[in-house]
């Protein structure tokens, strides 16, 4: 009718107005339904990003270079098979059955640029819930039965789906096992036990997986823009004939020129190496860690370039741990420079200009600056992309390093038992005699072990007052006999030295009081005995011996009494004494 109404009016015909408002009207109606068939197919696709979120980190570039082996984002999404919610949407809530699934997303980010980034997501379950070795979702056992859980083992058991649902069938599996961009699952061994789709999107451009409870993806980096990135993943669940939202989660990874370097510092009897406050004449070892995960530096040559700040000059090694000792007090600043040769394609030199000829030579024809290849410069082109060139890359690590006095050194020189004037129980006390280099201590702590120095048995501290010699003596208790580990620690607020030593502790039998009654008994009953053995003797000599006298009359008693005493002296020393007692009593005989 249109067609018909151009021409009427083309060929000038007369319309009564009635006609020309009808016909004026079908035209609009028209030329808005071309309009809305128009734009329906695109308000009708939807597209990855908009299916998987429209976060972007300041500075965020729309065009990227490709990233290989993703695609991007302006895919069309299949929202039929792979419904897209929005954050808060109902739905979430019954997206999984017993709770809401939680998928942790992280990286071994910060990655230089060339090398292998690698993502993981781990999906974690509610409580009670875990993937069996089929890719079913149970309930653990012991756990169900005290959470008051259904007594059905499985949460959800997709492999009884999969024979509901005729998994075999080629045509269903030819409509239903796709991504959200229509490409197929791929079909490796055991893919059937994989129930979980995972979609990442990053720079403009995604990545589909299909997996179980845990994934892992590596990007290269080499076109991937400098600086830090957003990594956006979202994880479909199977459900029958479609898929179902279940999680998503973000992170923030970061891409660098320079080699991401950390560097350990520390130092032996210093007491807190993380405030970066080291001891003077102590040697400190700085180890370098190049982070460097997927190994993209295996290659390289890589150098390392320390400056002290102590004016010892530059040290370049090719090691990666380096020993240096401060010889002064005070403040320095550490740089330290690693550079690393990766080999990498050569670039592709400039045009040179054309090299100068005779005027009789004979040259092609060219048009003004307009360089021609010789096949000099040919045979080079062909060399260099033959060849690999090093790229350097390099890594910086600054510190400040604060020098102070410590305690250097601590040593055992003697050890003695300490003798108690009243023995008490099986206790025994030992000293040791400690010495020390450097600063003075003001705690010492003493942990006795066991005789492998590894398990122990009683710890105790205390302060140290000592003067301006580091000379001490501590005194320990143990409770019984036998071989202890000895360690022995003195402190100072920016130090701690320690040593070491095994003591051997004798036995003591214990001393009662009845005991010690026992002991004086028998003590008074053996010299009572000695007395009773003695008396005995003399009386028996006395009694046998019976002096001559001129006349009985005549006895004086004084004279028997000395009698006695000279028997007596002579049965208790007979050494000096004359063996016939006869001759005492007669004075004038030689």
């Amino acid at each position: 009718p249109q067609a018909l109404y151009l021409t009427k009016m083309k060929s000038g015909a007369q319309q009564r107005p009635e006609e020309h408002k009808f016909s004026m009207g079908r035209l609009c109606y028209f030329l808005g339904f071309l309009l809305l068939a128009t734009r329906l197919p695109q308000d009708a696709a939807k597209q990855f990003h908009d299916a998987l979120g429209t976060e972007r980190l300041p500075g965020y570039v729309r065009e990227h270079n490709h990233l290989h082996g993703w695609s991007s984002d302006e895919n069309e999404w299949n929202e039929n098979l792979y419904p897209v919610w929005k954050r808060g949407d109902e739905r979430w809530k019954n997206s999984w059955k017993g709770g809401r699934v939680q998928a942790v997303l992280t990286s071994d980010s910060p990655a230089l640029v060339g090398s292998n980034i690698t993502f993981v997501v781990n999906l974690v379950f509610p409580r009670c819930q875990k993937e069996d070795a089929n890719g079913n979702i149970v309930y653990e056992k012991n756990c169900r039965s005290d959470a008051g859980l259904p007594t059905d083992l499985y949460v959800y058991n997709w492999t009884t789906w999969s024979r509901d649902s005729s998994w075999e069938n080629g045509s269903w599996q030819s409509r239903h096992h796709v991504f959200p961009d229509g490409r197929p699952f791929p079909q490796h061994p055991g893919w059937k036990k994989w129930n979980f789709v995972y979609v990442f999107h990053t720079l403009g451009q995604y990545f589909q997986k299909l997996g179980r409870c845990s994934v892992r993806v590596s990007l290269n980096t080499t076109n991937v823009t400098l600086g830090p990135q957003l990594m956006e993943v979202t994880v479909y669940r199977r459900h029958r004939l479609m898929y179902i939202p279940i999680a998503q989660v973000k992170d923030v990874y970061v891409v660098t020129d320079q080699i991401p370097i950390f560097v350990t510092m520390s130092q032996k009897n210093n007491r807190n190496s993380s405030d970066e406050t080291f001891l003077k004449d102590l040697p400190i070892k700085f180890d370098v860690l190049i982070h460097d995960p997927s190994h993209f530096l295996n290659e390289s040559t890589i150098n390392y370039k320390w400056n002290f700040g102590d004016n010892t000059g530059l040290f370049v090694s090719n090691n990666h741990s380096l020993n240096h000792t401060y010889v002064l007090n005070g403040t320095f600043h550490l740089n330290l420079t690693v550079q690393a040769a990766v080999p990498g394609p050569c670039p592709i030199p400039s045009p040179t200009p054309p090299k100068p000829t005779s005027s009789l030579a004979t040259t092609p024809k060219s048009y003004p600056n307009t360089p021609v290849p010789t096949s000099d410069d040919l045979l080079e082109l062909n060399e260099i992309l033959d060849e690999n060139c090093l790229i350097n890359r390099y890594g910086y690590f600054k510190a400040t390093i604060t020098i102070v006095e410590g305690i250097l050194e601590v040593n055992i020189i003697q050890m003695t038992e300490v003798l108690m004037p009243m023995p008490q129980s099986d206790n025994s006390l030992m000293d040791f005699v400690v010495t020390c280099q450097g600063t003075i201590p003001t705690e010492v702590c003493t942990i006795i072990s066991d005789p492998t120095c590894k398990i122990a048995q009683h710890a105790v501290c205390g302060p140290v007052h000592v003067g301006d010699t580091c000379l001490l003596t501590v005194r320990r208790t143990f409770n019984r006999s036998g071989t202890y580990c000895v360690h022995l620690t003195l402190s100072d607020n920016e130090s701690l030295a320690l040593t070491s030593t095994l003591v051997s502790v004798p036995g003591r039998d214990p001393v009662t009081p009845l005991k010690m009654a026992n002991g004086a008994l028998i003590s008074v009953g053996c010299l009572a005995v000695f007395v009773s053995v003695v008396a005995l003797l003399v009386y028996k000599k006395h009694k046998e011996y019976k002096p001559i006298e001129s006349s009985p009359g005549n006895v004086i008693k004084s004279k028997g009494l000395n009698v006695f005493l000279n028997h007596a002296k002579v049965v208790l020393f007979p050494g000096n004494q004359e063996k016939d007692p006869l001759l005492k009593n007669q004075p004038g005989i030689l």
